[in-house]
C-alpha cells in the first residue's frame, strides 16, 4: 500500500510540474503578444503561422513514430498520451478505428492567462491561437480531420478536440 501511495504522490508532483511549466511558457507567449501588440503588431498576422509550423513539426515527429499513420487507434497513442492526460485533465469520450474524441477538463495555458490578467476576449483569441498548434499537428495526417468544439477560454466547462477518420471517398 505505501509503495502505491507514494507511486501516486510522485505522479501527482509530475502533472503539477508540467503543468508549472507549460504555465510558464503561456505566461511567455501572452507577455511576447501582448509587447508585440503594443509596438502595432496584431497577433493574427505572425503568431499563428509560427504556432502552426510547430505543431507541424511536432506531428510529424509523431507521425514517424507511428507504423500506420492512418490509423485512428495508434494515433491516439501518440497524440495524448500519458502524463499530458492527466496534466489537461482528458477524458476519452471514443476511441476506436474512426473517431478519437477528447473532452479537456483543465487548460494550464487559460490558467497562465488568466493569472496575467488578461481579458476574456484575449483569452479566447490565445487560446485559438495556440490549437493552431493542434490544427498542425492534425495537418501532418491526411486521413484525419481535427475539430475543435467548445472550450475552457469560452467559458464553458471542457474543451472538445475530436479526430475523425475522413471518408476515403470524400477525397
Amino acid at each position: 500500500m505505501k509503495d502505491r501511495q507514494e507511486g501516486q504522490k510522485e505522479e501527482t508532483k509530475l502533472v503539477s510540474e508540467v503543468r508549472k511549466a507549460i504555465e510558464h511558457r503561456a505566461t511567455w507567449m501572452y507577455l511576447l503578444l501582448k509587447e508585440a501588440r503594443k509596438r502595432g503588431l496584431d497577433w493574427d498576422d505572425f503568431a499563428r503561422e509560427a504556432v502552426r509550423e510547430t505543431g507541424c513539426f511536432h506531428g510529424q515527429l509523431r507521425r514517424e513514430k507511428m507504423d500506420d499513420p492512418t490509423s485512428m487507434e495508434e494515433f491516439s497513442t501518440v497524440f495524448a498520451a500519458g502524463t499530458s492526460r492527466d496534466v489537461f485533465e482528458m477524458e476519452v469520450l471514443e476511441a476506436d478505428e474512426d473517431r478519437y474524441h477528447l473532452d479537456f477538463h483543465y487548460c494550464p495555458l487559460v490558467s497562465a492567462w488568466e493569472k496575467q490578467g488578461a481579458s476574456p476576449e484575449e483569452i479566447e483569441q490565445l487560446c485559438d491561437i495556440a490549437m493552431d498548434g493542434d490544427r498542425g499537428i492534425a495537418s501532418q495526417f491526411p486521413a484525419f480531420e481535427f475539430t475543435l468544439g467548445k472550450t475552457l477560454a469560452q467559458g464553458h466547462p471542457v474543451c472538445q478536440i475530436r479526430f475523425d477518420k475522413k471518408d476515403p471517398e470524400s477525397e
